[in-house]
């Protein structure tokens, strides 16, 4: 299920977005960029759509996808 951005906390979005870029094998190419750097980079992917949140109710965690 996906879960607007904009429903969560500001806490809860910036907790997430740093889990999410934070991961081991998150690749944002030959650039080395700060934490900051890339979670500006994910909130911008959210506000044009490129990203959603999602949530498994079977797991019950959220995840943020990035589309294709």
């Amino acid at each position: 299920m996906e879960i607007p951005y904009q429903q969560l906390s500001a806490d809860a979005l910036c907790a997430l977005i740093e889990e999410f870029v934070s991961r081991d094998g998150t690749d944002y190419g030959e650039q080395e960029l700060s934490l900051e750097q890339k979670v500006v980079q994910v909130e911008d992917l959210l506000r044009k759509g490129l990203a959603v949140i999602v949530f498994d109710s079977d797991t019950e965690s959220c995840d943020i996808v990035v589309r294709n």
